[in-house]
């Protein structure tokens, strides 16, 4: 997860913690928008090429979407832009 837009509020988020996934259906600009909040805060979004992904069964859950989360190194940044990094391995993997 990642974009410039969020950076200052991710950054001062702890080390480690709970994100939630938020399915977007109307945006007008990534068709599979999967939002990332923390206690109700936008964060930015899940990258559009693994948002793909986790899409219809994000979509489809009737409960909220929990991943663990950790703020990314100054190496994620530099190297992926990436400030936030998900485990969604507890609720699904993708097809």
């Amino acid at each position: 997860m990642g974009g410039l837009a969020y950076i200052e509020r991710v950054r001062l988020l702890p080390s480690s913690l709970s994100a939630t996934l938020v399915p977007e259906p109307d945006n007008r600009y990534l068709p599979h928008a999967l939002a990332v909040t923390v206690a109700g805060e936008k964060l930015g979004y899940v990258a559009p090429e693994v948002a793909r992904e986790y899409w219809d069964a994000v979509q489809a859950t009737a409960s909220t979407v929990v991943c663990q989360a950790r703020r990314g190194s100054l190496a994620d940044h530099e190297t992926s832009g990436v400030e936030l990094l998900l485990d969604c391995s507890g609720f699904l993997a993708p097809v």
